[in-house]
């Protein structure tokens, strides 16, 4: 059939750069496998489904785009009783798309209310033949995050060798140093050849490439197993201590003799094998007696697929949307979000797609294609959502979380609700992060006078130090060396602790460096901090961390946490009593605009073990983002002669004056609640950066605001009946119950795996049980008890 359309000048090819949704509907996560298959819009490559949710017509509707190409996808039935063809030798065949489905295709206009548009006339055979080959959105991110994994840096690009000589081939079997013959790299500066450091799934390696670089000061070093012969390798900069790009590689291994188009990969690259760890981490998925936990299905219990490292995004959005103020701000089944030209970029559109996901129970059954024989009774776990989406728009722009290594876990949270509460929240929808909101208070009182003084920042979170006590070295492990013989290893283990001792350390009274403005003493101060109010919602993040040869280290301490409620009264400020005595305020100039550090990080970079002023420092000069960086700064930074010298980061401000202030930047914030007096002095403290001016609100609550020409100063009486009230609950009793906890195997929170235990009310159980959600794996849980032990982060509620 043919339509008027097919000739239309808007319709042209996807451009290289564009994306082309046509996995699942941007809406929801109905995809080309569902029944009716996807409508993928010929002119912008908006996916959306024709049926249940007619997001395929809400796409036209809006947008007046009239053709779409609907791709359905069916599995093919592989017959499995023949006998397996003879291997003539070891290859690894990549299963593609046409292996495994069957795919058909037709053309549609909504307009006209033609099916099945021959698809030879007009410009049809260019587009559609350039949407079924452009790659897809999910695989398009995935190959821009991963580009921006590895790049050059000075090492590489300004590489000194030695005099060139022809390394012979059975030099290039085994490390110089022992008798390994896996795992070897070769050293481009001098041609030494030594085995790398031992690695996840049983790779040996003793180190003797590191030592060579140890001993003289030899930057780069290629993996000679992850050659290539169109000239990738894993590349390892041990001055950057970081995975490099050799845009001269060819040459520089030329310059021994080596010629890279005549090698063959051998081994698996230091990527394929992190994301092979991270997909593989067994996280207790079998009972203590070796069956299998039970899957569970339906609403609320949907599991997300790991795309590549993003466990740490299914663990912290599977605990935030089982909380009923999330729940209630974005899942609304029969209300659909307002309409968009983009859904896919639309953060309200995407959150409310991933709630749907989770809680309708629509995606949650066994995977069908799983193969299980006739003779077992195995319940395959389910197939899990994929929110490439979300992770798109969650990590635009953002150094880390766009690209595809992993992240930590924490840092993501914090992310997150920053996000949303830039988010438009019209009533009547509530902000889902007012749950999380409460006011520290801090008490600081002089030494020398004894007067007080009393600071309330307002938070979302807290980051409790865990004490590293190790235990005596009693418990041995043997293991086996690579010659086989048998040695003793020492294994660390930690007496455990509770955590209210961890809270007692939080809130304990601290010296600190003082000059008292009162009296001038400079005997210092003595500072406690403790809860002005109490959230709904608190979350914990336990810092375990130390510094282990210059490197912020995991460490396994036990943290006894239980299920029952417990009290948090013992840890409220008073604030100022009768008997105290007010400390005056420093003298500061009105038009401060003082460097706050950001708290989270602060905390972290402290727990590792760096004094307080480099912390300071090390953010103040990265950005004041996230603790990773600025402690790749400090390590960076160690030898500076002034890195323990105090400095003040305060400063006049360099805001634009109030009259370039932007209007809409102004309305912008008053929708996230703030009047517009303190819209104002945050815009004109921030330069009129709308990001910067949210964080300057939050860590100025207090905020007196700025009132222009065109907003006449309210009287004291005014004001004070139009103060923000304090976030949170100052009421007793305060106790709080375990919801839910994110549990991360590994050393290093950028590796290793992350998952989430969450209490849910399971069909048919009177009480609440634990639920393990490990990626798409969705189970009613076994041995809590021990995982709460080592949780990374704790979402507690007020009962």
């Amino acid at each position: 059939m043919s339509c008027q359309h097919v000739n239309s000048p808007d319709l042209r090819p996807p451009r290289p750069t564009q994306s082309v949704y046509r996995e699942d509907c941007t809406q929801c996560f109905n995809s080309i496998d569902d029944p009716d298959g996807l409508d993928i819009c010929l002119y912008c490559f908006n996916g959306g489904c024709p049926s249940d949710q007619s997001h395929a017509v809400v796409h036209y509707e809006t947008t007046h785009h009239p053709l779409v190409l609907n791709i359905k996808r069916t599995r093919k039935r592989v017959k499995r009783d023949e006998p397996p063809q003879k291997l003539s030798k070891l290859a690894i065949a990549a299963e593609t798309e046409e292996d495994r489905y069957d795919t058909t295709t037709e053309v549609k206009c909504y307009q006209c209310g033609v099916q099945n548009i021959d698809k030879g006339t007009g410009k049809l055979p260019e587009v559609v033949d350039a949407v079924l080959k452009a790659n897809t959105f999910a695989r398009q991110e995935e190959v821009k995050a991963w580009e921006q994994e590895m790049i050059p840096c000075e090492h590489t690009l300004c590489l000194e060798q030695q005099a060139p000589m022809q390394i012979e081939a059975q030099n290039l079997a085994n490390c110089s140093k022992c008798d390994l013959k896996e795992n070897l790299w070769l050293c481009l500066t001098c041609g030494n050849l030594g085995c790398g450091r031992a690695q996840y799934g049983g790779v040996g390696g003793n180190g003797h490439a590191l030592a060579h670089t140890d001993e003289v000061h030899h930057p780069v070093a290629v993996k000679l197993g992850s050659l290539t012969a169109d000239g990738n390798a894993d590349i390892y900069c041990y001055s950057c201590n970081e995975e490099r790009v050799d845009p001269e590689l060819p040459a520089h291994l030329a310059h021994w003799g080596i010629n890279i188009a005549e090698r063959q990969k051998t081994e698996k690259s230091l990527t394929e094998m992190q994301i092979e760890q991270n997909l593989r981490w067994e996280f207790a998925m079998v009972t203590e007696d070796g069956k299998e936990l039970l899957p569970l299905f339906g609403e609320g219990f949907t599991g997300l697929k790991n795309m590549g490292n993003s466990c740490y995004l299914a663990s912290v959005v599977q605990s935030l949307f089982s909380m009923p103020e999330f729940v209630e701000r974005y899942y609304h089944p029969k209300d659909p979000p307002p309409p968009s030209q983009a859904p896919a970029e639309d953060l309200e559109t995407q959150l409310r797609k991933i709630a749907d996901g989770l809680l309708s129970g629509r995606y949650s059954k066994p995977d069908s294609d799983y193969i299980i024989s006739e003779n077992t009774a195995e319940v395959p776990h389910q197939k899990g959502l994929a929110p490439a989406m979300l992770k798109h728009l969650i990590g635009r722009g953002h150094d880390e979380f766009s690209t595809m290594r992993q992240q930590d876990a924490f840092e993501l949270l914090l992310h997150l609700l920053k996000l949303i509460t830039r988010q438009q929240h019209p009533a009547p929808l509530k902000n889902p992060v007012d749950s999380f909101r409460f006011v520290m208070e801090q008490r600081l009182q002089c030494i020398s006078c004894k007067k007080v003084r009393y600071r309330m920042d307002e938070q979302e979170n807290i980051s409790i130090p865990v004490p590293i006590r190790r235990m005596s070295k009693e418990f041995q492990m043997e293991v086996s060396t690579a010659d086989g013989k048998e040695k003793e290893k020492e294994k660390d283990e930690f007496e455990p602790v509770t955590l209210k001792e961890c809270l007692d350390i939080f809130t304990a009274d601290e010296m600190v460096e003082f000059t008292c403005p009162a009296c001038g003493g400079k005997d210092g101060a003595i500072k406690r901090n403790g809860f002005k109010t109490f959230p709904t919602v608190l979350a914990i993040n336990a810092r375990r961390f130390e510094v282990v040869g210059w490197v912020p280290t995991k460490q396994d301490v036990p943290v006894i946490v239980n299920d029952e409620p417990f009290s948090f009264d013992a840890y409220k400020s008073l604030g100022l009593r009768d008997e105290e005595e007010a400390l005056p305020e420093d003298a500061e100039p009105a038009t401060s605009n003082k460097f706050i550090p950001n708290e989270a990080a602060l905390s972290m970079l402290e727990a590792m073990g760096f004094p307080r002023v480099r912390c300071e420092k090390a953010l103040h000069a990265t950005g004041n983002s996230d603790a990773e960086t600025a402690s790749n700064w400090l390590f960076a930074h160690m030898e500076d002669p002034d890195i323990d010298t105090p400095v003040s980061f305060g400063g006049g401000s360099s805001a634009k004056p109030s009259a370039a202030i932007d209007p809409e930047a102004i309305e912008n914030l008053g929708a996230m609640g703030f009047n517009a007096p303190q819209a104002r002095q945050a815009l004109k403290e921030t330069g009129g950066d709308m990001e910067r001016a949210v964080d300057w609100l939050f860590n100025h609550p207090d905020a007196a605001g700025d009132f222009g020409d065109d907003d006449a100063p309210e009287t004291q009486e005014e004001s004070s009946t139009k103060e923000r009230p304090l976030p949170g609950d100052a009421t007793l009793p305060a106790d709080f119950q375990l919801h839910s906890i994110i549990c991360h195997k590994g050393s290093s929170i950028h590796a290793g795996h992350y998952v989430a235990f969450i209490r849910k009310q399971l069909p048919g159980d009177p009480s609440p049980s634990w639920v393990l959600f490990n990626d798409e794996k969705v189970a009613k849980a076994a041995d809590v008890e021990e995982m709460k032990k080592f949780a990374y982060v704790y979402f507690f509620r007020r009962v």
